[in-house]
């Protein structure tokens, strides 16, 4: 073969190579045409946030609670609780979002449902930040309140409280906690196949929960896959361990009202669950 076919076939290789590159860092240094939207740019102006729910909040507080879920002196207070945490330092590079905005949009996102991208013209906030707005303020109020508003009885006089209580506004006598399961929709993860698709048709995550008289939280467990039933969960779960082993201090068997045989107390549920000393399910129409 001829050498200077070769040395001009070389050429042309190392000349695309350049060319290629040179592309590259073109655009590396190419600028956004621009930084921040205009219409986003104009969020204190015209935003939800500082337009609508200020106008709701001093004249018209009925609409403020069914917008925002709560009244504003339950809202002033979680912001004041929770706000700390998701307060950002001031920096020359940007001026950071409002821990008020970021608590607003995330309580309007879990009341309404609606998506990220119809949410952005109204709240002025792109659709690739409020995902993380949100996950950041629901960590907080965890954090914050966690301790304080979902804590566990681990006492005979902790359980007898809650018993009294569902006593008195149920007529449930020895009842320690209604117990069931709620679907949460969610993408399956990579290579799962069925295991997250439920009996009413789509993918979920399984809250399993467990509330005392008054519909408060007292337990929660998340993360069992839609396909799994609640019967599935309570038996993997660790309360209904700690409730057979005796571990979750149960008061001990005593009679029911104007009874004088021992009665253990216990769970209510379901028909999902089956019959246990600690979780009673309903009694069925052929009993």
């Amino acid at each position: 073969m001829d050498v200077a076919l070769i040395q001009h076939q070389y050429d042309l290789i190392n000349l695309a190579l350049h060319q290629i590159q040179d592309n590259r860092r073109r655009r590396r240094r190419r600028r956004r045409e621009v930084w921040v939207r205009p219409w986003i740019g104009s969020r204190r102006q015209f935003g939800l946030y500082d337009q609508l729910l200020v106008e709701l909040r001093n004249e018209d507080q009925r609409s403020f609670k069914n917008f925002m879920r709560m009244p504003p002196e339950m809202f002033n207070e979680l912001l004041a609780r929770a706000g700390p945490r998701i307060t950002k330092q001031h920096t020359w590079y940007r001026e950071p979002m409002e821990p008020g905005l970021k608590l607003a949009l995330t309580l309007r996102h879990l009341a309404s449902g609606s998506k990220y991208s119809t949410m952005k013209y109204g709240w002025r906030v792109p659709h690739n930040t409020q995902p993380l707005v949100v996950r950041e303020v629901c960590q907080a109020i965890i954090d914050e309140y966690m301790t304080e508003v979902m804590s566990c009885p681990t006492t005979p006089e902790g359980w007898h409280a809650i018993s009294d209580k569902f006593l008195q506004k149920w007529n449930f006598p020895h009842t320690c906690g209604a117990l069931d399961g709620k679907h949460i929709s969610c993408k399956f993860p990579p290579k799962s196949g069925s295991q997250y698709f439920n009996y009413k048709g789509f993918d979920s995550d399984v809250l399993m929960a467990l509330v005392d008289a008054e519909y408060k939280f007292i337990w929660a467990d998340l993360g069992g896959t839609g396909s799994a039933s609640d019967a599935q969960i309570y038996n993997d779960s660790e309360i209904k361990e700690c409730a057979e082993d005796g571990t979750t201090g149960f008061p001990a068997p005593d009679p029911l009202p104007n009874d004088y045989q021992n009665v253990p107390y216990f769970f209510i549920g379901d028909d999902a669950f089956a019959l246990r000393d600690s979780i009673t399910p309903p009694l069925s129409r052929s009993s």
